[in-house]
């Protein structure tokens, strides 16, 4: 079945805040990579960009503890959605976290978009258990963060989940997590990178982050497999008779090469899809995009996943420093993201 064509609302970027004190990064430690991201962030909004997301990876020299990042952010900023792509719920304590996503959402004017899910491949040996979580017996990994997720879902939208201690209080009645953030609830997404978890979340009431790696593979392509992910969420959010419309977002790796410094780096990126096992499971990793603005334009016209979403987060390779990052951002909306139905924010609609 053809891809509903829903248009491309929004526009972010999607930094990993890869870190490394070597020749040639322009981001040789922690600092530099959380100060460059909120700079980033302030670029992004002057060339009109909507938003900045970042993605969350522990024991490693990327971006870890999202939340004093994005708060910097909400604080320096005025306009841009931010958020994350996303957040490991089995790294989470969902009531502590719940305190911290509404501070950080009250900080900024309510422009948290939030990307939680299971999280991807890591590093590290029980990861979760060493940060002091560990799961039930018989209890996987994403079912662990499904859980941990709606405990988080219930604690932002206001539920009791501690009672009143009588000998203090004089009652017995139920607490809910504070602050709470008026409408965080519907800024909530889960990270798919299957069919039937797209469907999960649709049953939630929680927008859908589209992931670049699916791990299934059909045999189609993969923005073939990826809008049928969407199509299938967006029938199931549909059964659901939730009372608002959904957000959907993919993520592309898009290089765009205008200038000498451009080919050095990335002139023989372009790439097809890829295929393999990750952790036994067949796989398909979607491509990266490479070459002249109007060539990649074009293609992500033709993307089918990309049409059938609202929004889109380009990956910035961060390390090459913000202002090299700030014109790659100024190139795709100025010349690529318009072929996919974008306009800047407060940009006049044709009659």
């Amino acid at each position: 079945m053809a891809a509903l064509i829903h248009g491309v609302k929004k526009i972010g970027f999607l930094s990993f805040g890869h870190w490394r004190d070597v020749a040639g990064s322009q981001t040789r430690s922690a600092a530099d990579s959380l100060l460059q991201t909120v700079e980033l962030a302030q670029a992004a909004e002057d060339v009109g960009v909507d938003g900045a997301f970042v993605r969350v990876h522990h024991f490693e020299r990327q971006l870890a503890s999202p939340f004093p990042l994005l708060a910097a952010i909400g604080a320096r900023t005025r306009r841009i959605e931010i958020g994350t792509a996303v957040i490991d719920m089995r790294y989470e304590n969902p009531l502590y976290m719940a305190e911290e996503a509404a501070a950080a959402d009250l900080i900024s004017g309510g422009r948290l978009q939030l990307g939680v899910s299971r999280g991807s491949p890591e590093i590290a040996l029980r990861g979760a258990e060493a940060f002091g979580y560990v799961a039930p017996e018989g209890e996987t990994a994403a079912d662990n963060a499904r859980r941990k997720t709606e405990i988080f879902l219930a604690a932002i939208n206001g539920a009791a989940v501690a009672r009143t201690d009588p000998e203090r209080t004089g009652i017995s009645g139920g607490l809910a997590i504070q602050p709470q953030s008026p409408g965080l609830a519907d800024r909530i997404w889960w990270g798919s990178g299957t069919r039937a978890t797209a469907q999960w979340a649709a049953t939630k009431g929680m927008n859908l982050q589209s992931s670049t790696l699916l791990t299934e593979d059909t045999g189609v392509p993969f923005d073939q497999l990826q809008a049928e992910q969407i199509r299938l969420y967006r029938q199931a959010w549909a059964e659901q008779g939730w009372d608002r419309e959904p957000r959907v977002s993919v993520s592309r790796s898009v290089l765009p090469i205008t200038e000498d410094t451009d080919r050095l780096y990335f002139g023989d990126r372009g790439e097809d899809d890829q295929i393999g096992l990750l952790e036994g499971v067949r796989s398909r990793f979607g491509r990266t995009y490479a070459g002249e603005p109007d060539k990649i334009a074009d293609e992500l016209a033709a993307d089918e996943a990309v049409q059938a979403a609202d929004t889109v987060l380009f990956t910035v390779p961060n390390q090459l420093g913000v202002e090299y990052n700030a014109r790659i951002l100024d190139t795709i909306a100025r010349h690529i993201a318009p072929a996919i139905g974008w306009r800047p924010a407060g940009a006049a609609t044709a009659s």
